[in-house]
């Protein structure tokens, strides 16, 4: 079986690598590879390591209507050399060229992963078109919540006999090795007394990521519990905002802004947190709060992605009605009054039984094999 990836906009895409070094242990499955970015991608090197091409279209998401015209060509073109069994594509801005490209071609099987399901609902509703176009070419649409299907078929208008659900997944294995050393060396980075208890958030500041409701919610935590440190964890447009929102709330001892940790300390980071917090909308996975929930913290999140299909309330974690600074801090007391450890436990367990890689990997590869089947 050959496969032909494409993905826009990153350098380097941890799955796509995970996907690569379990077919090149196992042999079953070919990998070519199509990225659209600004500059040589790491993915070149990285896949050409483990055996497969990884062909790079420049591309620049700043003026996104020129590069996506300019890619479709060429898209095109690769694809009627490669002649791939199955065309993948991931994000909106390489699944709109690479699916036009990929029915023009003849390809028979073209899947699309729903990655950024929403985000043009939300923000920029012109697109909406568009992302109907992409689902109208595919032969197969990967949900990767239930959330997503649901506004597939409601927003978009999916035929519901192309919609399959595979959570994504992270290998556990390397994401939950805690170190005491790194933990403590974070301790000492961002100044955390081990016995205040650690509120935190990994998310990019975004403004569907709602880190002004976070805002808002350590503002009526700390009334409570003024010893508690929350942290913040990433970078974006919104961060200077975000600073202000604190420093007008005087806020600064409770919140520490840790710029972007590196991967490898992820796993002791999360370590340090008593209850980790999340505050999306409409968002369609939600990656992180899966690695929380594998290293055995206690989540607390709005009802959004996979965190619905994960989090029974009260019993492996909280859920929050509505996106409030008043229904997270709720949320958060309600948990604390609760077992922590025992939340914090059961959500461990649903993680690594919903969310590892394995589960990944056996989904998607099943879609490929039932879709060929069915276009004999």
């Amino acid at each position: 079986m050959h496969v032909l990836h494409t993905f826009a906009n990153n350098s380097s895409v941890p799955y796509l690598s995970w996907f690569a070094e379990r077919a090149h242990s196992e042999g079953n499955i070919r990998y070519t590879f199509i990225i659209l970015y600004p500059e040589r991608p790491a993915m070149i090197d990285e896949m050409k390591a483990l055996g497969f091409p990884c062909h790079w279209i420049k591309y620049d998401d700043n003026n996104r209507k020129r590069g996506m015209l300019n890619a479709l060509p060429q898209m095109w073109n690769l694809l009627r050399k490669i002649r791939p069994d199955v065309l993948h594509c991931n994000l909106f801005d390489d699944s709109l060229p690479g699916m036009v490209a990929g029915w023009l071609a003849g390809i028979k099987v073209r899947v699309v992963t729903k990655q950024d399901t929403g985000y043009h609902w939300l923000h920029t509703p012109k697109w909406m078109r568009f992302d109907r176009l992409i689902t109208r070419l595919s032969t197969d649409v990967i949900t990767i919540s239930n959330e997503s299907k649901m506004f597939l078929l409601a927003k978009e208008g999916a035929p519901e006999q192309k919609l399959r659900l595979v959570h994504n997944g992270i290998p556990p294995e390397r994401f939950t090795q805690q170190s005491p050393t790194v933990m403590e060396d974070l301790r000492k980075r961002f100044r955390i007394n081990e016995h205040r208890p650690v509120i935190g958030t990994v998310a990019r500041f975004i403004p569907w990521k709602g880190y002004g409701h976070i805002v808002e919610a350590v503002r009526l935590l700390t009334r409570k519990h003024p010893d508690a440190i929350f942290l913040f964890c990433g970078t974006g447009k919104e961060e200077a905002q975000i600073k202000k929102q604190v420093q007008a709330a005087n806020l600064q001892e409770q919140v520490v802004f840790t710029g972007w940790v590196d991967r490898a300390e992820m796993a002791s980071f999360y370590g340090l947190m008593d209850v980790y917090l999340h505050a999306a909308v409409l968002e369609p996975f939600g990656l992180v709060y899966a690695e929380a929930m594998m290293n055995g913290v206690p989540v607390v999140s709005t009802r959004t992605g996979a965190a619905l299909d994960a989090i029974e309330d009260g019993q492996n974690g909280i859920l929050v009605e509505e996106r409030s600074g008043e229904a997270l801090a709720d949320g958060i007391e309600r948990l604390l009054q609760l077992d922590t450890r025992t939340v914090g436990q059961a959500g461990k367990r649903t993680a690594l039984r919903m969310f590892p890689f394995e589960v990944m990997w056996k989904g998607t590869t099943e879609v490929y094999r039932q879709a060929l089947a069915r276009e004999k």
